[in-house]
């Protein structure tokens, strides 16, 4: 199954997602569209509670394939228990992170491969893909820049691999962009947040068309 409104937003950290997400929903909801936004891992107490054991500054010693299967976890959870009830409602989901986080973070940057993350996430995912996947492609050195300076947002245990883990997780993203070129569509990250919205809004608008039938211009 992919879903006809079902839309992930990627990227490494400090890319700006979740002030994406906010702009965007705003902006739909304006326009009409029935939007949900949620993220992962999360987006349902049993998710969070797994979040919160992956994501905990304490838990260094956590090895890379318990990190990868907590995720499939919470992912199960959450598009069985949210998401795809609100996608049968004909709602507009937007989804901090999915499978292509797992790919990069877990399957290339941990080195555990993309082919074995995969098929840990078929398991969780069955056939339920986006349709269109948003990667904010931003420098390592200026997201983690952008975390660090302080901008409101917790430090997390992600957040605190070394510069050289992170390269691997764009490397990742760009390897998934490739593969996927249909889907995965790559954003500067690195512009301003107003000029990455009105390029966001562009794609889907192109990309999901049936949802502003009635409209002429965002």
């Amino acid at each position: 199954m992919e879903p006809r409104n079902f839309l992930t937003i990627e990227g490494g950290e400090g890319a700006g997602k979740t002030t994406l997400i906010d702009g965007l929903a705003r902006t739909l909801t304006a326009r009409g569209v029935r939007v949900m936004t949620t993220r992962e891992p999360g987006g349902i107490p049993i998710a969070e509670q797994i979040r919160s054991v992956i994501l905990d500054q304490g838990n260094t010693a956590m090895e890379a394939r318990t990190e990868a299967l907590l995720y499939a976890a919470a992912r199960r959870q959450h598009l069985t228990e949210k998401v795809i009830p609100a996608l049968a409602e004909g709602m507009f989901v937007i989804c901090d992170r999915f499978v292509d986080s797992s790919l990069a973070y877990q399957g290339h940057a941990r080195g555990l491969g993309m082919e074995e993350i995969w098929s840990i996430n078929r398991f969780a995912i069955e056939d339920t893909m986006p349709q269109l996947t948003l990667w904010l492609d931003i420098s390592p050195e200026e997201g983690l820049s952008r975390i660090h300076q302080g901008t409101g947002r917790e430090i997390n245990r992600l957040d605190l691999e070394g510069l050289s883990f992170h390269r691997l997780v764009r490397e990742g993203y760009e390897k998934l962009q490739a593969q996927n070129p249909e889907r995965i569509v790559r954003l500067n990250a690195e512009c301003a947040p107003e000029v990455l919205l009105s390029d966001s809004i562009s794609i889907i608008m192109e990309r999901f068309k049936g949802l502003f039938a009635n409209d002429v211009k965002l």
